[in-house]
């Protein structure tokens, strides 16, 4: 739920906020209490605790507050987990292994339970059919886009990442009707991932835009997009290594979709693909 809030949250009014806050903080307080009782413990309406409801997934308020209910009695019958992912300066080499290892499992249990698997399923028809996929990012969401090219050539799909501003978008201008174009932003409002694929997309390109903002910028020109987990920063580690962690799963779901439709010739190209290397391995552990 505290997931699910982090990740809405920039689209939501500041009362459906406040709504939405109460809700992840309290789970079995704000089950106990109706529509009303909720409405007046965080100053909004009634008509606000029924639209955040919906917005958070549930038809209305008596679906939320059942899922309150569930929630809080699992947190009543399961023991509070160990670590956090606060890391102290002084906090010992294993605590940090700990700590890093249960926001690394959170961060990827929140992006598979957010993960629209329609929208992954038609992400996954549109890659299958391409002509060619062109994928955007920069920073951090670069390596995700190299990660998936580098994926999708091994097993005979034509892609190519571009982390080049410039020529992101001289490369979209020659995109038409059955290519994709795959932009990767964290925040969905990256200028320089952004213009490549609102160019991609006027052309006719099928466009996929993996994001941790639904309601981001760059969703206004994506056909498909696929949602990852929201995290939360820290000093000692920015937002963008979990972000690179829910990426990365979205993007092995998007290429074991692609080799499973394809296996008759995804399998041959990667045996292709580990044949060309095998010598190289085999250097490297004969010195």
């Amino acid at each position: 739920m505290a997931a699910k809030v982090r990740t809405l949250a920039p689209s939501m009014t500041r009362s459906m906020q406040r709504v939405a806050e109460a809700v992840a903080g309290d789970p079995a307080g704000c089950a106990a209490l109706t529509v009303t009782g909720l409405a007046e413990l965080t100053g909004t309406s009634e008509a606000t605790v029924v639209r955040t409801s919906r917005l958070l997934g549930y038809p209305g308020y008596r679906d939320l507050r059942l899922a309150l209910a569930g929630l809080a009695a699992h947190q009543q019958s399961g023991a509070a987990p160990a670590v956090t992912a606060d890391i102290a300066v002084d906090d010992p080499i294993g605590d940090v292994v700990a700590k890093l290892a249960h926001d690394e499992q959170q961060t990827l249990a929140d992006t598979a339970a957010g993960l629209d698997t329609v929208q992954l399923g038609a992400a996954v028809n549109a890659l299958v059919a391409a002509r060619r996929v062109d994928i955007y990012g920069v920073g951090a969401s670069s390596l995700v886009g190299m990660d998936l090219a580098q994926k999708l050539l091994r097993i005979g799909v034509i892609a190519h990442s571009h982390t080049d501003p410039h020529l992101a978008v001289t490369n979209a201008v020659q995109l038409r009707a059955g290519d994709v174009a795959i932009a990767i932003t964290h925040s969905g409002g990256t200028t320089d991932v952004i213009e490549p694929l609102r160019v991609a997309f006027e052309h006719g390109a099928t466009t996929i835009a993996i994001t941790g903002r639904p309601g981001a910028p760059v969703t206004q020109y994506a056909d498909h997009i696929l949602t990852t987990s929201t995290a939360r920063e820290s000093e000692l580690r920015p937002a963008a290594m979990s972000s690179r962690t829910s990426q990365l799963l979205v993007v092995d779901c998007l290429f074991v979709g692609v080799a499973q439709r394809t296996y008759d010739r995804a399998a041959p190209a990667l045996a292709a693909s580990y044949e060309a290397l095998a010598h190289r391995h085999d250097a490297r552990s004969s010195r």
